[in-house]
């Protein structure tokens, strides 16, 4: 496999775990800070905030959203999610990847 035209890029994922009710002011966040695109998914699980089965449809229920973006913009949403809790369940955490572009 050639890979001529295909350029691979360091950049940074980052993955928000966090209650549905918070999707539309996350995802303007992340429109806001510039990323081109994310993943969302439903996400199930037990943590400080107590389990989160989605058993009823808009309650008690978790999202993820994955999104790739440079280390500097993710300094930016890390920052701004720290900032804009306000007592609702969130976890955020980054990874170093290398993505093609």
């Amino acid at each position: 496999m050639s890979t001529e035209s295909t350029s691979i890029q360091p950049a940074v994922l980052i993955t928000i775990i966090c209650e549905a009710v918070q999707k539309d002011r996350i995802v303007k966040l992340l429109k806001s800070s510039g990323v081109e695109g994310y993943t969302l998914s439903q996400a199930q699980g037990e943590g400080g905030h107590g389990k989160r089965m989605g058993d009823i449809a808009g309650y008690n229920t978790n999202i993820e959203i994955k999104t790739v973006v440079s280390r500097e913009a993710s300094d930016d949403i890390l920052r701004a999610l720290a900032d804009s809790r306000d007592g609702h369940a969130l976890m955020a955490f980054r990874h170093d990847v290398e993505a093609l572009s």
